[in-house]
């Protein structure tokens, strides 16, 4: 356990949305054994804060502006004693939920977790435990079984989101045709998918690519 010492559990929340920090900050600093030392609404206020704070525990969301949550934990790996932390998020993607804990996150919630719960996991996770619901833990199972697309196939399933051929591929790409489909067909065969519309669906699904944006 980091920090033994400490009567109370000291807590960070990082979150872009003020509502949810005031939230957050108002229901667990009622806790017993708690203690909010801080807010941050994105990942660069989250370092400076832990310098002068030292939390032992960070209750952060994934997706911010300027430096994100996955961004965040791998920042942390630098620190000898770095927090323990906890991803508290409204996105439950497969590749959410396995970037953050390859990243290096201990717990993973969604916003719609009931206080019971998350109190006990910001506990939990403080004693050294993980703390990923069975449901997220089924999903990160079933992520991990799945081959890894490399950073090309990547770049390539973004140009078929886009809806362009494998000429045009090859051309943004400076590849023959007949490397870009077997680009193509690696990326179907490793996302299960029958064509290339259905290997989008699946990837947005999943969380692998963001239409959004």
């Amino acid at each position: 356990m980091q920090r033994e010492n400490s009567a109370k559990i000291r807590i960070l929340i990082v979150d872009d949305h003020p509502v949810v920090r005031t939230g957050l900050t108002s229901m667990l600093g009622t806790q017993a054994g708690f203690e909010v030392v801080g807010a941050a609404s994105n990942g660069e206020e989250a370092l400076a804060l832990i310098t002068r704070t030292t939390p032992d525990v960070l209750l952060m969301d994934l997706r911010m502006p300027g430096m994100n949550g996955i961004d965040l934990l791998r920042a942390l790996h630098s620190y000898s004693k770095p927090p323990r932390v906890i991803v508290l998020t409204s996105f439950e993607t497969d590749e959410d939920i396995y970037r953050a804990v390859q990243a290096g996150a201990h717990g993973y919630l969604l916003k719609s977790t009931m206080q019971q719960e998350m109190v006990a996991a910001i506990r939990a996770v403080h004693q050294g435990k993980r703390q990923i619901p069975p449901r997220i833990a089924a999903r990160l199972a079933q992520r991990m079984s799945r081959p890894e697309l490399t950073a090309r196939e990547l770049e390539i399933l973004e140009m078929l989101a886009k809806g362009l051929t494998n000429k045009q591929i090859g051309a943004v790409f400076q590849i023959s045709g007949n490397t870009a489909r077997n680009h193509v067909n690696s990326i179907l065969e490793k996302l299960e998918a029958a064509d290339r519309t259905e290997a989008v669906s699946v990837a947005v699904q999943q969380g692998i690519i963001d239409l959004t944006n």
